[in-house]
């Protein structure tokens, strides 16, 4: 085939988040496939440093330091009836440099990943395929802060919802493929848009086996008693609601039981309502740290208790692929192709939470047990090569099968 454009919201490296983890093992799949030119969006100075790590991987590269505020964003998307999260990421010069490179002529597809970058896709895009990760539905997600926001935020929500809901199924209906991170993901599109599993398909995550390894050394945290570890980006909304409750209520009932057990909450970025977590006794508030895989090592227990979860939760996997056990509430384990009860806990509530924490701190053999099922589940079901065995296909490789696409 001919070169590949490939945008995305966020620059690929490192791959440190759930969002970055995806985009980089696409990129790199890629790569192998043909030339790639890559543009994409920096958060920050330290993103735009990496440019040069991948540049040589690339043909070509435009990295962006995105500028634009939240309320210029507000402004645009209240003029135009764009969706808010799509007008935070406009940029002329993305467009510029997708115009440039599509004038060329020698781009056969465009990859873009995630909903925002739809926007610097053309109509029309001439004999180029054009294929959409949206990775999950953003729309559905916002409809679900809406549900549990008070005025003025529910009404901000609820519009994010319907507006970018229009928008995901407009691109769709242009996209040659439209991709998502869990056939659960999937089929709730296809319900909304009425398009069919030829046009919408389910391309599910991975874990880097290699890295995940519960036998690998690591630095470990001092530990003084029984250490219930959660992972995660700590100023994403839906991780700090989570361990906001959690700290409050089912990890208040574990330390009452237990007075030397700790929680950690380890993740970069918390926001204020998580680094307040640490005045309560037993929780320790991370921050960013240098390798996560220590935490993971030394945790007794892994939990994953999210209220409103998309897709694959990432943190799920790694702390499988690493061998612990895990719990987590039902919409952090759906789209996870794992059995409740052998290689994961499924605990709904602050109550269930706590009892079934208890429960396996009593009982060390049962979660070694857990853990050992939960890599061989990694092991055997969430291999990167695995999961992308079909992108061939997908993105118009000349001897790749639908076949292929479709596994």
């Amino acid at each position: 085939m001919g070169e590949i454009l490939f945008l995305a919201h966020r620059i690929p490296w490192p791959p440190d988040r759930g969002d970055k983890i995806r985009s980089w093992q696409l990129l790199r799949k890629l790569t192998t496939l043909a030339p790639v030119h890559l543009a994409c969006f920096a958060d920050d100075e330290a993103d735009l440093a990496h440019r040069e790590t991948l540049a040589p991987l690339l043909a070509s590269i435009h990295v962006e330091k995105r500028t634009r505020s939240r309320l210029a964003a507000a402004a645009a998307g209240l003029a135009t009836g764009k969706p808010l999260s799509v007008s935070l990421f406009d940029s002329a010069e993305i467009r510029r440099f997708v115009s440039d490179r599509l004038a060329l002529g020698d781009i056969d597809c465009i990859f873009a990943f995630s909903g925002q970058m739809a926007q610097f896709v053309p109509v029309d895009t001439g004999s180029a395929r054009f294929v959409m990760d949206f990775v999950d539905v953003d729309s559905a997600k916002f409809t679900s802060y809406a549900e549990s926001a008070a005025p003025p935020m529910r009404w901000i929500h609820a519009r994010e919802g319907r507006r970018l809901a229009a928008f995901e199924a407009a691109v769709a209906e242009r996209a040659d493929a439209s991709l998502f991170v869990s056939e659960a993901e999937a089929a709730l599109f296809r319900t909304r848009t009425g398009l069919g599993p030829e046009r919408v398909r389910a391309v599910e995550n991975g874990v880097d086996l290699a890295f995940f390894d519960p036998a690998g050394r690591y630095s470990l945290p001092e530990k003084r008693g029984p250490l219930i570890v959660f992972t995660g980006q700590m100023d994403y909304r839906p991780n700090i609601d989570a361990v906001v409750r959690f700290s409050h209520q089912s990890f208040r009932t574990v330390r009452a039981a237990l007075p030397d057990a700790s929680f950690a909450i380890v993740g970069r970025k918390p926001d204020p309502a998580v680094r307040a977590l640490a005045g309560l006794p037993g929780v320790i508030v991370t921050g960013e740290v240098p390798d996560v895989r220590g935490w993971l090592a030394t945790a007794d227990v892994v939990v994953a208790p999210l209220g409103i979860a998309r897709g694959v939760q990432n943190k799920v996997l790694e702390a499988m692929a690493m061998a612990r056990p895990v719990i987590a509430s039902p919409a952090a384990f759906e789209g996870i192709d794992a059995r409740p009860g052998r290689d994961l806990l499924v605990a709904h509530g602050s109550d269930a939470e706590a009892m079934t924490v208890l429960d396996l701190l009593a009982d060390p053999a049962r979660g070694n047990a857990l853990g050992r099922a939960a890599r061989a589940r990694i092991e055997e079901r969430y291999a990167w090569d695995a999961r992308l065995a079909g992108l061939p296909a997908i993105v118009g490789c000349p001897g790749a099968s639908v076949a292929e696409a479709a596994e």
